[in-house]
């Protein structure tokens, strides 16, 4: 029985305060390949220690970029994670676990991809309701039968070739720390917001007053009441709060340049 080979792959940037239990998490996997866009911290050492090999390469774009560190890996087997994310014991053994599987299959392997949860940490705590949980994340596949989308923002793995393609469930969770605090928190969603906005009108959609007034509203009784948000206490109030916020955001940034598109500033000259 041959073993399948794997590749942890992820992309980073100034990710020194989360990398060493990201990479101690994936020291199960036979490569860890680092793809880094200019950090300037302690990152590229760091991953070095722990036996990455290191690509540096200019920032494509969330989607683009994670699909290069994909191709750049020396097997076709890939898990896919963040620098602030760790593979918990239970996920790591469900993940050793299919891994013998698929060397034990002969013929045409049930899943070419597989799914798990991710349980985002907020605030101090583990969030396991509303937005937070089980927050599926596909990550594990092979690389001739899923891609990651070429989207700059929110990037998702698309399968290519059959549509017919299954997806296997994993148990244990993937440990996400969201931020180091709620200021980076909120300064990344903003930043998100920007991105999502431009690619959504990229996209030929458009926003008006319903979106500003319905999307937050909808979003919170989805996540708060249905989904159970408030047995995660202030935590989860505020993590859905936010999200509501970003999505008002988004929409907000999308009639702005809707608004300036259809009414340019007139040349200094002329005013």
């Amino acid at each position: 029985m041959e073993k399948i080979p794997v590749s942890a792959v992820l992309i980073t940037k100034n990710a020194a305060h989360s990398l060493a239990a990201c990479l101690a998490s994936v020291a199960f996997c036979d490569e860890i390949l680092l793809v880094d866009s200019g950090s300037t911290d302690d990152t590229a050492a760091i991953a070095q220690r722990y036996g990455a090999r290191v690509i540096h390469t200019p920032w494509r774009g969330f989607g683009p970029q994670k699909q290069f560190a994909v191709e750049e890996a020396a097997h076709d087997w890939v898990l896919c994670i963040d620098a602030d994310e760790r593979v918990s014991d239970h996920l790591q053994r469900s993940l050793k676990a299919a891994l013998a599987d698929l060397s034990a299959v002969s013929s045409k392997p049930t899943f070419y991809a597989y799914r798990f949860a991710r349980c985002n940490r907020f605030m101090g705590r583990y969030l396991r309701h509303g937005e937070g949980y089980p927050d599926w994340s596909l990550r594990f596949f092979h690389r001739h039968h899923a891609q990651w989308s070429a989207d700059v923002v929110h990037e998702k793995v698309c399968f290519t070739g059959a549509a017919e393609t299954m997806v296997g469930t994993l148990a244990g969770d993937l440990l996400h720390d969201s931020a180091e605090s709620l200021e980076n928190y909120l300064d990344k969603q903003n930043r998100y917001s920007t991105l999502a906005a431009n690619a959504a009108l990229a996209n030929g959609k458009r926003a008006n007053a319903t979106h500003l007034l319905l999307s937050p509203l909808v979003r919170f009784i989805k996540f708060y009441f249905f989904r159970r948000g408030f047995l995660d206490g202030l935590p989860g109030l505020a993590h859905i709060l936010i999200g509501c916020g970003t999505s008002f955001a988004k929409y907000a940034k999308m009639v702005a340049l809707q608004r300036q598109a259809a009414n340019p500033a007139p040349p200094p000259d002329t005013l």
